[in-house]
């Protein structure tokens, strides 16, 4: 990490029980490092709790939109208030305490050799905690499937624990993000693995929340397959031109 500036950035909707002790967690991990509370506007109070936290912590920012328009669309708020204001790295993390405040320590000093980190489950050393048997067969069944037919060398694309150097953020096209849901996490890292981004897996301890209820659902687990899979036909459509391209120059060529 070096002496450059991150800056972390937690979306929130309905996190009231949790806002407090992930941001006091986060900072005192890495006390050098900014928090960005992207709120779409719970009606759990999160944001106003966030903005107590702020008044009294420069390192604190909170960032107030009007309704819940999914994880996507607040990451894409969130990455545009960090460029704005030339931040080097932005961190993505979630809300609920599943991702542990504790470990980003290592992902921070992973990026010293790569342009986007994945905080990874499903590698040696990696976990998680307290999961019942069917979530943890649908995340490896996600992650298997979206290696699979987008080709990708990374074992967690669906993780939502990593860290953005800034030039890949904006090497990737961002204005052309139309995910939404947990899909936007594939989305990110196919983009970056297209782009020719370096990009590194740390094993972390998934531990699932312990207050309030999580986000997923069958329609998030829907648009993930749905937009995988057209990604995937779209990536074997360009690896079969590419392939034919050099067929026609080679046949050139002789």
């Amino acid at each position: 990490m070096k002496n450059e500036r991150a800056l972390v950035v937690i979306p929130t909707y309905d996190e009231a029980e949790n806002i407090e002790l992930v941001i006091d967690r986060v900072r005192a991990s890495v006390p050098q490092v900014d928090v960005l509370v992207v709120d779409d506007g719970s009606p759990d109070g999160t944001g106003a709790i966030a903005d107590k936290v702020a008044d009294h912590d420069p390192h604190v920012h909170v960032l107030h939109r009007s309704h819940k328009a999914g994880l996507g669309a607040a990451y894409l708020a969130g990455f545009s208030w960090a460029l704005e204001r030339d931040y080097d790295l932005v961190v993505e993390m979630d809300a609920d305490g599943s991702h542990l405040p504790e470990q980003l320590p290592r992902l921070l000093d992973a990026v010293d050799e790569a342009d986007l980190v994945l905080g990874a489950r499903w590698v040696p050393g990696g976990r998680v905690v307290n999961w019942p048997r069917r979530r943890e067969l649908l995340s490896r069944g996600g992650n298997a499937y979206a290696r699979l037919v987008l080709g990708l060398r990374v074992h967690d694309p669906t993780g939502g624990f990593r860290v953005f150097r800034r030039e890949t953020l904006e090497g990737i096209d961002l204005s052309s993000v139309r995910s939404e849901g947990y899909c936007f996490q594939v989305d990110l890292a196919r983009r970056a693995s297209e782009g020719g981004y370096r990009v590194v897996e740390v094993p972390i301890t998934f531990v699932e929340r312990v207050y309030g209820e999580s986000k997923m659902n069958n329609s998030i687990v829907r648009e993930a397959l749905i937009r995988v899979s057209q990604w995937g036909l779209q990536h074997r459509a360009d690896q079969i031109r590419a392939l034919t391209a050099r067929g026609r120059s080679s046949v050139r060529s002789s």
